[in-house]
């Protein structure tokens, strides 16, 4: 599988020079300073191949984006919604001339990932992202004051985010907000809570069924011109797989990634693996997720959680947790084999490590949450160990 690494730009902290030691070859990125609906254009695609490409001894190349984000009012169906459409086709067929072929993109409404702890202690002093149920509660109960919002909590949950609450301070509840606002960096919108109740009035009256409609006409919409351009879609999962703040999430389960899946029959309408995302809720079997969707899978991040009853995860080391890794790279490779013989061209499947402890030299850098350049060298170097192994012992190309 192609070895790739999400890099943030030329601002990033890590450099590219940094990712060529880590072992990777392509890298993930966006144009995170072009604002949601607007169109990413030749001359700005190729600015930032041309940074990637500048120094061909790294031999890097830029090989997926992610991502591409969908505007609100596409997730929303509202009428003004055209030309978001309009403009999204136009990205995608700039990026398929700059020979760029994968997309990632999802289709969270408001909130992207979530997380309630960005350093969360860990023995020896590293640290890894954390999502605690009563913690969540407690924002969604108490400081946001969500109508409704107990009804979504178990009784335990609810009784331990009133006691959060209530000894938490002022900075421990602007620590909150600020971490279930990180989401992805890059453009997009971080909300006060009064802007957040204004975000959630507007999808007051959009529930599952709805949004599946509304990204199904998406898919109608765009995968024409991907098709055209050479570009394979890939949506990305929930993160948490399961409905927050009272709003629907449609890909949480293999039954959400099948409805995608089928609305539009297409290579250029195909998924991202991610087994942290699925891996969040215990009843994903990952390694049966990998082999059902095998050939619509365009792209993959690997990695692991560790779940606990009441819906808290933390994210763990790569090969620990509760997905079992070595399975699922053994889906994949034996995919990639089943392209290779099928003739095609690009049958190789970019993936990247996603997220990682915050440890060692990395601990206090300012990097993005989830994204050190320790911890995500440790969780490549393993990937690349397991994936080295099985292919060996069973005659699969890496």
């Amino acid at each position: 599988m192609e070895q790739t690494w999400r890099w943030w730009g030329p601002n990033d902290l890590i450099s590219l020079s940094d990712i060529c030691q880590v072992g990777a070859t392509g890298i993930v990125t966006a144009l995170h300073d072009v604002p949601t609906g607007a169109v990413w254009t030749r001359e700005a695609i190729a600015e930032r191949r041309q940074v990637i490409e500048a120094d061909p001894s790294l031999g890097l190349r830029w090989s997926v984006v992610e991502s591409v984000p969908v505007h609100e009012s596409i997730k929303l169906g509202e009428d003004d919604a055209a030309p978001y459409y309009e403009t999204y086709r136009e990205t995608l067929s700039n990026l398929g001339d700059a020979g760029i072929g994968t997309v990632c993109y999802n289709f969270m409404p408001v909130l992207d990932w979530a997380r309630t702890t960005l350093r969360h202690p860990l023995p020896g002093g590293a640290t890894a992202l954390r999502f605690n149920a009563h913690e969540f509660a407690a924002f969604d109960v108490h400081m946001l004051a969500r109508p409704g919002a107990e009804a979504d909590y178990a009784p335990d949950v609810l009784a331990r985010a009133s006691a959060w609450f209530d000894a938490a301070t002022a900075d421990d509840r602007r620590t909150l907000l600020g971490s279930i606002m990180a989401g992805l960096p890059g453009a997009f919108d971080r909300y006060d809570i009064e802007g957040l109740r204004g975000m959630l009035a507007r999808y007051r009256d959009t529930g599952h069924a709805q949004l599946q409609a509304n990204l199904a006409r998406f898919l109608e919409e765009v995968v024409p011109t991907a098709e055209r351009a050479g570009v394979r879609l890939a949506i990305h999962p929930d993160d948490p797989p399961r409905p927050l703040l009272g709003l629907p999430r449609i890909t949480s389960t293999a039954e959400d990634i099948a409805f995608i899946l089928d609305a539009v029959p297409s290579p250029s309408n195909g998924l991202t693996l991610c087994t942290g995302s699925l891996g969040a809720r215990p009843a994903n079997d990952l390694p049966a997720i990998a082999r059902r969707f095998a050939d619509r899978i365009q792209f993959v991040h690997l990695r692991n959680v560790s779940t606990e009853p009441d819906g808290s995860f933390m994210e763990a080391d790569h090969l620990a947790g509760d997905t079992d890794m070595v399975t699922v790279v053994h889906a994949l490779l034996e995919e990639q084999k089943r392209r290779q013989d099928g003739g095609d061209p690009r049958w190789r499947l970019p993936f990247r490590p996603d997220h990682g402890h915050e440890m060692l030299d990395d601990v206090g850098k300012p990097t993005h949450p989830g994204y050190p350049l320790i911890g995500r060298m440790r969780g490549l170097a393993e990937i690349r160990g397991v994936m080295t192994a099985l292919a060996r012992q069973n005659g699969l190309p890496t």
